[in-house]
């Protein structure tokens, strides 16, 4: 007895729409392009920091080191100048290392801003070499425009498909999302496009083990410049005529829904536009994982409490946090906690350090202060809990709040309660923050640049009109060494 196997190729329409959408549609939102601009900014300033940690700044530069890319793309804040791939993932990485950059959470959560380490990547490159042959080069306008097409791409799958419950790390989005506006970059058809797409869904996906006890380590810091490089690597492959596997996704068998989203086809909530970029998600004040923000907020107006009480962390018996599912799942940690990277994805850790020492930098993460004594006792004294409200709100897309609430109870009886709904860098905030996200930005700058650097970065990034205006390359160069 034999069975047939049909060898028709249709191509997923999920794949296609990623495709029509990004070659196709015209951003026509004022507050996408105005959000994209501070987008912009706080990204940049976020790589900037990071290159100030070793375990960074290590990862680095080219492949064969000493070499340099004529035209190639330059890497903000360093004298590296490279091809677009190992750029891609020099930007990427230095992005997303302190968990400083903007956040998007759903069904799926993740930080659609790791896209810019292969956009801006492969728009210097462009805007290079086009001004080396003598033809125009790319302006920023392009960059904004690309950056709202990533971000929708990544948040609008991220809305009803959960990755993270497969055991898929939300990188993948941003490899797909990366590839798509990548191709469009390139100039590639929309056959192009399709191939590119497919091979980025056929491609391996990470683990989410690196994010994760008893595994947490620093691959989650570098793993978003990793998928942002990987998709600029597929987009050329797709460029020089590579083909394609356009059921990638629906393939009996042998495609990703059957293989890696256990059978399940994804589901959406809303057609692509520009909704993830005008209602994205900054972190402001703390390099912590985003579901941990209000907490971190709540820990540091309840030390302000307790001081005009006249107490202090030591007078803490137990801390309950009433928080939503999402936060248990990830953040709620028990144990010894080994390295940075399992610092920042501990939520006990990130409320004890605002209530002993009255802030939360990156620097706290590190092994010098992460040995005080007081703070696992601290953390040892902290029970989340789910509040099913919070929860409800957290998926609500009229809300989407990250809340939680404090119950502090002293040694002594007295009961400090806070509750913070809605972080800082919230769409609901947003008008609070953005002074704040500037100031984020030029202490950023102050970090590694002479003062009369940083006046000419100011000067040129400000000004969303002349920003729009600027080469690519000319804007890039202002970050260079």
């Amino acid at each position: 007895m034999s069975s047939q196997i049909s060898n028709e190729r249709p191509a997923d329409k999920v794949i296609t729409d990623i495709a029509d959408y990004a070659l196709q549609f015209e951003i026509q939102s004022e507050l996408a392009y105005t959000t994209a601009h501070y987008c912009l900014l706080d990204t940049l300033g976020c790589g900037l920091e990071a290159l100030e940690y070793p375990a960074c700044a290590k990862l680095l530069g080219p492949i064969v080191p000493g070499t340099v890319v004529p035209h190639g793309a330059k890497v903000p804040g360093t004298a590296f100048q490279l091809d677009p791939v190992q750029a891609a993932f020099n930007i990427g990485a230095m992005i997303r290392w302190l968990d400083f950059n903007d956040t998007w959470l759903a069904a799926e959560w993740g930080h659609p801003s790791d896209n810019l380490g292969g956009i801006l990547a492969t728009a210097d490159w462009l805007s290079r070499t086009a001004a080396a042959d003598g033809k125009p080069a790319l302006k920023m306008l392009q960059v904004l425009t690309t950056m709202i097409k990533a971000h929708e791409i990544q948040g609008c799958i991220a809305l009803e498909n959960s990755f993270n419950k497969v055991g898929l790390d939300h990188v993948v989005l941003v490899k797909v999302a990366s590839t798509a506006v990548v191709s469009q970059l390139l100039g590639l058809s929309r056959e192009q496009t399709i191939a590119a797409l497919s091979l980025a869904w056929v491609d391996g996906q990470s683990l989410r083990t690196y994010r994760h006890a008893p595994n947490t380590g620093s691959r989650k810091s570098w793993a978003a410049g990793d998928a942002t490089s990987r998709a600029v690597r597929l987009a050329l492959m797709a460029r020089a005529g590579e083909m394609g596997y356009p059921s990638a996704l629906t393939a009996k068998t042998w495609g990703f829904y059957d293989v890696l989203f256990a059978g399940r086809e994804f589901r959406f909530q809303r057609p692509y536009g520009s909704y993830v970029m005008e209602n994205v998600l900054f972190k402001i004040s703390y390099p912590a994982e985003f579901h941990a923000q209000t907490a971190v907020e709540a820990a540091m107006a309840v030390r302000a409490r307790l001081k005009k009480l006249g107490k202090t962390a030591a007078d803490i018996r137990r801390i309950t946090v009433h928080t939503h599912e999402a936060c248990l799942r990830i953040i709620d940690k028990k144990g010894p906690l080994e390295n940075p990277a399992d610092r920042d994805h501990c939520v006990q850790y990130m409320i004890a350090i605002p209530l002993i020492f009255g802030r939360l930098t990156a620097a706290d993460y590190g092994d010098w202060i992460a040995t005080d004594p007081r703070i696992d006792e601290l953390r040892a004294k902290v029970e989340c809990v789910e509040e099913p409200d919070f929860t409800a709100d957290y998926h609500d897309p009229e809300k989407r709040s990250i809340a939680n609430a404090l119950r502090v109870e002293l040694n002594d009886g007295t009961v400090v309660e806070e509750t913070v709904e809605y972080p800082i860098g919230h769409r609901r905030r947003r008008e609070e923050g953005l002074p704040l996200l500037l100031e984020k930005f030029r202490i950023n700058l102050r970090r590694r640049y002479a003062e009369e650097r940083q006046e000419q970065i100011l000067e040129a990034s400000l000004d969303r009109e002349r920003l729009e205006s600027m080469a690519v390359h000319e804007y890039v160069d202002l970050y260079a060494l």
